[in-house]
């Protein structure tokens, strides 16, 4: 709980505060997401993020050691929301292939729609390694890829193709695409709407794996 110094006359005309009681690291968090968002990760600090939250500067080491707790966090919440639409997209598609495809394609949008926040995620600025909850969330963004492939195995529809090979093979695609497009360099190389690239790439991969005739 953060206990307001000001007099009484100054509470009435102070903002009210940025979050609800309890809900502090989120709104840290939601902060910090906008920071990066803006101005990319060079411009996040344990500061920054409360000023956007409107709290003390002193507030965020009550839930966040450093920066990097911090970065961690909201690096987990972008995995987080990567499962979350890459389920939803599968969970939606008419059938197990397209079920697979629906991945793909909500994984490239998802960093077209956050390229600062899906840098970030897979890059070195932050020591994955030392923060569990982030480990636990890319794998649980993994884990739809993996399921995917899994249900497209399991239906007869990727022959004898190895399930954790196929699914790496479109992580790297996805990956790739994504990487390309948020680095700015995909639309020099190949001009052109980048779900119509990625659904003609996955459907390049998802034919090679195809069981074949006879």
């Amino acid at each position: 709980m953060i206990v307001n110094m000001a007099s009484p006359g100054r509470r009435r005309n102070a903002p009210k505060s940025a979050y609800h009681h309890g809900d502090l690291p989120r709104a840290l968090v939601d902060a910090a997401q906008q920071l990066i968002e803006a101005g990319g990760g060079a411009r996040l600090t344990l500061r920054e993020a409360a000023q956007a939250a409107g709290v003390s500067v002193a507030a965020p080491y009550r839930h966040f050691a450093d920066r990097e707790a911090l970065l961690a966090a909201v690096l987990a919440k972008g995995f987080r929301e990567l499962a979350h639409r890459t389920d939803e997209d599968r969970r939606a598609a008419s059938d197990a292939m397209a079920g697979l495809m629906a991945v793909g394609l909500a994984y490239v949008r998802f960093a077209a729609d956050h390229p600062a926040i899906y840098r970030l995620m897979f890059g070195a600025e932050c020591d994955k390694a030392a923060h569990p909850d982030l480990m636990a969330a890319g794998h649980e963004a993994l884990t739809v890829l993996i399921e995917a492939v899994a249900t497209c195995k399991a239906a007869g529809l990727i022959g004898d193709a190895d399930v954790q090979q196929v699914a790496l093979a479109g992580w790297s695609l996805s990956h790739g695409l994504a990487s390309l497009h948020a680095d700015g360099l995909l639309a020099a190389a190949m001009p052109g709407d980048l779900q119509a690239t990625a659904h003609a790439l996955m459907r390049m991969l998802i034919d090679g794996v195809r069981p074949r005739p006879g």
